[in-house]
């Protein structure tokens, strides 16, 4: 199957890099043994970047290749050598790109002019090493943080042709015929229907005004609910500072004139929404046909008593073309200046944080075992618990450090937790479970051996309160099998104080 060459909406899958990992390291050199923690930090991961290059008219070159990665960073190492950055990943789209979130919906950027950027997946931060969690009161950390991972995401992208002027009309009314007269353009042009597949463009020039046309091929009665090729295209015309109906006034089809083909184009145009606001000018063309000319003078007094100006030419012999040009180029040239000032255009566009209040928020809900627990959510906590190696107990002590520090322990508290609740930070599908117990000194030199943390040798107290119920409940169960008339004799006496040889009375 052959490509395309015209592609105006396509769906990528981008990625960044993952964050390269900190490296925990000790320095080492004769007669210095004591050299201290010298872990390089992991590099930051590479991130994927849309990019406006005007001279693309299609999104062809992403039909095929759908998924688009940036490189990881490289882990850091020891000797204070950090990791190397990933390298970005710059993807070059046409002027006029709009990015959609297929996933959440979202509108994230409308890409217009020059060297107009949005990081659509930026790469993850790359760790820290032990170097740089080395303080004053932890001298010698014997672990590192690790790298987090890329943004991912599903986008679309959707091409509308930034054009200053719209030709809209029925198919063989003469849009590109239009466009090869007043233009260095030359579009394919036939004498039959849909010959014309994709928008065409040209640059027109009137004066000291340029100004550019763009036409919507195949519109026909329908198009807006998916009649024909004009409803891919009718979005093509939303940045049009003008519309121009193109009439077929030489057409011998049944049942058309060009008073009914206006009403059916505007009422497409009025189906799809949003071009309300534009001024409308009407082309009656082909009037070097006898037949022609006779019908477009019948009908310019019925156009003009709507409002709208109109200008008889013909495509072929030249007529009216340079008036309707210069007409053209006015209104645009007024539109230009009514405009607000335009934006720099090489403006770097990044999403917005999922957290803009408070840097958590702590709600009390079910654990679905029956019992409760604390969930915490926020940007910082959630952060911190994807950085940790939770294989090393010194790195989860010094998670528990830093949420003290942000002030997770005093909000439960005063939310009312007890020493040994479940603590859950994170969402419910990727979450980790602590049980509460406030820390004394937050910070403190941890008095153990290099990789250990002491907070983290007892039993979670959630966990064997619920094993001694479990151990009660199966308890009782038993008793009341063998004992059915006696269940609450049992109940009162403790089996495992009976000894060998005893009944019970």
């Amino acid at each position: 199957m052959a490509i395309p060459s015209f592609v105006d909406r396509v769906s990528l899958r981008v990625s960044g890099g993952n964050g390269g990992h900190g490296c925990a390291s000790v320095h080492r050199e004769k007669f210095k043994p004591l050299g201290g923690p010298d872990g390089g930090n992991g590099g930051d991961g590479g991130s994927v970047i849309l990019r406006v290059d005007t001279s693309l008219t299609t999104l062809v070159d992403y039909h095929r290749q759908s998924v688009r990665k940036a490189t990881n960073g490289e882990p850091g190492k020891g000797d204070d050598q950090n990791g190397r950055r990933g390298e970005d990943v710059v993807l070059a789209v046409p002027d006029g790109t709009v990015v959609t979130d297929l996933e959440t919906g979202e509108e994230l950027a409308d890409l217009t002019g020059e060297g107009a950027e949005l990081v659509v997946a930026a790469g993850g931060r790359g760790g820290l090493g032990n170097a740089a969690l080395a303080s004053s009161s932890r001298k010698a950390p014997g672990f590192a943080l690790l790298g987090e991972e890329g943004d991912s995401r599903q986008i679309q992208l959707e091409l509308k042709v930034v054009a200053d002027i719209g030709l809209v009309g029925y198919p063989s009314a003469g849009k590109s015929s239009l466009i090869a007269a007043i233009s260095r353009a030359r579009p394919k042009v036939a004498d039959y229907p849909f010959t014309t597949l994709i928008p065409n463009l040209g640059v027109v020039v009137a004066g000291q005004t340029t100004f550019t046309v763009a036409d919507v091929p195949g519109l026909i009665e329908g198009a807006s609910e998916g009649r024909g090729l004009g409803h891919d295209f009718l979005r093509h015309i939303e940045r049009c500072a003008a519309i121009v109906h193109v009439v077929d006034c030489a057409t011998f089809e049944p049942g058309r004139d060009p008073l009914t083909d206006l009403d059916v184009i505007e009422g497409e145009l009025t189906a799809h929404g949003g071009l309300e606001d534009r001024p409308r000018l009407v082309v009656l063309n082909k009037i070097d046909i006898p037949d022609a000319e006779e019908l477009a003078d019948l009908v310019v007094a019925d156009v003009e008593a709507r409002g709208l100006k109109v200008f008889k030419i013909s495509t072929k012999s030249g007529a009216g073309l340079k008036e309707l040009t210069f007409t053209l180029a006015a209104m645009v040239a007024e539109r230009r200046a009514s405009a607000p000032p335009p934006k720099p255009t090489r403006t770097v566009i990044r999403p917005a944080a999922v957290d803009r209040g408070a840097d958590f928020t702590i709600k009390k809900i079910g654990d679905g075992e029956g019992g409760e627990m604390w969930r915490v959510r926020g940007e910082k906590p959630e952060r911190w618990v994807r950085q940790t190696d939770f294989g090393n107990p010194e790195a989860v002590g010094y998670l528990a450090d830093r949420f003290a520090r942000l002030g997770i322990e005093d909000k439960l508290i005063k939310l009312g937790a007890q020493v040994g609740d479940a603590v859950a930070i994170g969402r419910d599908d990727n979450s980790v479970v602590f049980d509460f117990k406030p820390q004394v000194d937050v910070g403190a030199e941890i008095l153990s051996r290099r990789g250990e943390d002491q907070r983290l040798e007892e039993n979670r107290q959630s966990v064997e309160r619920r094993r001694q119920r479990d151990e009660q409940y199966h308890a009782e169960e038993n008793v009341g099998a063998h004992y059915p008339y006696e269940y609450g004799i049992a109940e009162e006496a403790a089996p495992d104080d009976m000894g060998e040889g005893e009944s019970r009375q």
